[in-house]
């Protein structure tokens, strides 16, 4: 990892190497705290956020699930999110990673008392899962692992505790040679990756399956919308891993990830293994958007 100057905690600029906590800090020993992954690409006029608004409005709903009080409001934050980037000398694309956490103060299950606490990092940071992966596609792996039902956790909340199982996946997939893990519902449908929506294309259709077991996506969204807008057919509906198996194309898409060819699902190859043609249409119209190249879209960025 890069390391930049600084991190902002709680209000103040803190130096890379100084931005610590205490061993008793709730949230490492209960996993009660949330997060946001929010992407700043260098275009052409700057370095700019993609969405401040929309990650820092979820980054609010995960706390208000998982009943923690915020201290800070969206205006705060956003305006927090611009300080730290403004005090780090970025010379290239930076993901950001926002975190509320319940700090030191009190131990046991009940957290109510335990002091709030929010932090911001930044860093230089390419492509989550490789350049390669994002022209050639990436190889998948259906995961033992089943995504966590919504009657036993909060998938709304993008919260740390619910990344133990996503965790567990990736590391399943990659000792067995994939890239990646694709993560079913308890009822057997595919939910989504690891830290991704999973999309298929079938007969020219755009298919992807509704937020019923996955957190809502800003960049699940963001792709629909640039579909919509081309003409592309959507369905938003259930995939079985049989029909992901005979897709037409496959692609990942997530603030890390953007929009991430999948050449192979446990180890059946998706169309010809290669990335598609709507794969690429799509991944195209996002990088536009995101590098502030689509004039329709450049109030969605935010810029240093």
């Amino acid at each position: 990892m890069d390391k930049a100057k600084y991190i902002w905690m709680d209000g103040k600029l803190v130096a890379w190497d100084d931005a610590k906590v205490h061993i008793l800090t709730h949230t490492l020993h209960y996993g009660n705290g949330v997060f946001e992954g929010t992407r700043a690409y260098m275009t052409q006029n700057g370095l700019a956020i993609f969405k401040l608004r929309e990650h820092t409005k979820r980054l609010l709903n995960s706390a208000k699930i998982t009943r923690i009080k915020a201290n800070y409001t969206l205006e705060e934050l956003e305006a927090a999110h611009i300080e730290l980037l403004k005090s780090n000398d970025f010379t290239s694309n930076v993901y950001i990673r926002p975190l509320i956490y319940l700090g030191y103060g009190i131990m046991g299950l009940n957290h109510v008392k335990a002091p709030v606490n929010t932090a911001i990092a930044a860093w230089q940071w390419g492509s989550y899962l490789g350049d390669e992966g994002l022209e050639n596609g990436i190889r998948v792996k259906i995961s033992s692992f089943t995504r966590n039902p919504v009657s036993s956790t909060m998938g709304k909340a993008k919260a740390a505790a619910n990344y133990l199982n996503s965790q567990m996946a990736k590391y399943e997939a990659l000792e067995a040679g994939y890239e990646e893990a694709l993560l079913l519902d308890d009822e057997g449908f595919i939910a989504e990756g690891s830290g991704e929506c999973f999309f298929i294309v079938r007969n020219g259709v755009l298919i992807t399956p509704p937020n019923d077991t996955s957190l809502e996506s800003i960049t699940q969204a963001t792709v629909l919308d640039l579909a919509r807008e081309a003409g592309i057919p959507i369905e938003r509906r259930r995939i079985t891993r049989d029909e992901a198996y005979i897709a037409d194309e496959s692609f990942f898409t997530g603030t890390a990830a953007e929009v991430t060819p999948i050449k192979d699902i446990d180890n059946y190859i998706i169309g010809d293994g290669k990335r598609g043609p709507i794969t690429k249409q799509l991944q195209d119209a996002y990088f536009d958007v995101v590098y502030g190249r689509n004039p329709k879209y450049k109030h969605l960025l935010t810029y240093i």
